[in-house]
């Protein structure tokens, strides 16, 4: 996994929201969080598995919502920082938190309806056998974002810490085929890429967002876009 090192140091893992979801940011926080409410339908009783799960942001609120969950993450520190967040939410009783190998889950065949993988897939050399086990472990659905490979995030994303996977979608596609997985729905987004967006202040990314969200209504929208987010069944 690209970054291990990097991702499991502690002041990584407490400076990981602030740093991503501050400022213009919080639209990022607001349109993930709502692109898994939409895909992760009906939430109350639903048993889940969260891959990937850092410090918490969905596992919480899935947890806030009825679902019965497990967080898994490689990095102890963000998972403590997930402890924390599911702590003072008052759902720290209603989840649990795991450590472990996204390529080993230690979970029987079947056992969640639903598997979440945000911000995950970018980090994989080979994505094809984690993909497998996401479909070994879920009964009926996986839920997951890609960061697509012909957008504005090819220009930066070389610069980042742990770098970035960039995939087409036929490459997504291909994926899913290999896994015996359905596609039920895609949707793309964000012409201009996170980095730019955390870098403004709220108000003025609010309306270069006005301006992304008009961009993707148009037939350029979806090969602009940066950002796909995939629900498919098994």
């Amino acid at each position: 996994m690209k970054g291990q090192e990097w991702y499991q140091a502690e002041d990584v893992a407490e400076a990981y929201d602030d740093k991503r979801f501050s400022q213009g940011g919080r639209l990022i926080n607001d349109r993930e969080k709502r692109a898994v409410l939409q895909a992760v339908t009906p939430v109350e009783d639903s048993k889940v598995l969260e891959i990937a799960c850092g410090t918490g942001r969905f596992t919480a609120m899935l947890a806030e919502r009825g679902a019965d969950i497990v967080g898994l993450d490689i990095s102890a520190a963000m998972l403590q920082q997930g402890r924390e967040r599911a702590q003072a939410a008052g759902v720290d009783g209603k989840l649990e938190y795991m450590r472990g190998d996204a390529a080993r889950l230690p979970f029987p065949d079947n056992h969640f309806d639903t598997v979440v993988a945000m911000r995950f897939f970018h980090l994989m050399h080979e994505p094809a056998e984690f993909m497998q086990e996401m479909q070994r472990v879920s009964q009926n659905q996986i839920f997951f974002d890609t960061f697509n490979r012909k957008s504005a995030r090819s220009l930066y994303t070389w610069a980042l810490p742990m770098g970035s996977r960039l995939y087409s979608n036929s490459e997504v596609r291909n994926l899913l085929d290999g896994a015996d997985l359905d596609l039920v729905a895609a949707e793309h987004d964000w012409v201009f890429p996170y980095g730019f967006y955390r870098e403004l202040p709220n108000v003025f990314a609010s309306g270069f967002r006005t301006v992304d969200k008009a961009i993707g209504k148009t037939p350029a929208g979806g090969p602009l876009a940066s950002v796909s987010y995939w629900d498919v069944r098994v």
